[in-house]
């Protein structure tokens, strides 16, 4: 058994999001990682995809998130289930937190880059 508590090293902020890395496995998970993200109202993350499930538990706020082309709204107390390999982007209605959870192994891919990228709060 592990606890875990948040520390100022692993919070990385983007021009998009402030991310909060719980559980990876560089802190004792083996499988899974977690993350709280904030999101100030108005932003709009890039399109993307990710390699792996994705589920995220809305805390605050209200999300649009668009996945495959359908957009769905989900406010807080709502969770989404994002499937892997779809293209998606994410919209904040207004401030918003959520926690995330995801294999660790997930990657990104962005249209127009060439590779995939890890997600430095899930490692």
């Amino acid at each position: 058994m592990r606890v875990i508590t948040p520390s100022p090293e692993h919070v990385i902020t983007t021009p998009n999001a402030t991310m909060t890395g719980l559980a990876a496995p560089s802190r004792g998970s083996a499988e899974l990682s977690t993350w709280h993200v904030a999101i100030a109202a108005g932003i709009t993350g890039p399109e993307h995809s990710v390699s792996r499930e994705q589920v995220w538990t809305v805390t605050a706020g209200a999300l649009h998130v668009t996945c495959d082309g359908r957009t769905e709204k989900a406010a807080a107390g709502q969770v989404l289930v994002l499937p892997p390999d779809v293209l998606r982007h994410v919209h904040a209605v207004e401030d918003s937190e959520a926690y995330v959870a995801m294999r660790a192994d997930g990657v990104v891919s962005v249209p127009g880059t060439e590779g995939t990228r890890v997600l430095p709060w899930t490692q």
